[in-house]
């Protein structure tokens, strides 16, 4: 099986969107990832990924309504695509095979 291989920081925006579901914005997505990663994500980085994710079919991304607070400018919304979602399966299934595979040995006691 041919299986695509996405990098950390792909699929870390991949989660984080998936996170997010329907408020997976630029601003949003960047705040829940340093919430939850505790470490600063640039916002030209992100939007490099994102691109790179819709144009590898994983993600969609739609404009939601112009708000007066955004003087009238439109966010983007991505969501996950079915294959994003298979990739993230994928890629999930491999980490924990990779873990099962470590014997119990090498992990020193704390």
């Amino acid at each position: 099986m041919n299986r695509q291989q996405i990098g950390e920081f792909e699929e870390i925006v991949l989660l984080t969107v998936g996170i997010l579901h329907k408020e997976a914005y630029g601003v949003a997505i960047i705040d829940e990832m340093e919430a939850r990663l505790r470490r600063k994500v640039s916002i030209g980085a992100l939007q490099t990924v994102l691109r790179r994710l819709e144009d590898k079919g994983y993600l969609k991304s739609e404009f939601g309504e112009a708000t007066k607070a955004r003087g009238g400018k439109r966010k983007r919304y991505f969501h996950l695509t079915t294959l994003g979602s298979r990739i993230l399966r994928e890629t999930q299934e491999q980490r924990r095979e990779m873990f099962k595979a470590i014997p119990r040995m090498a992990f020193p006691k704390a």
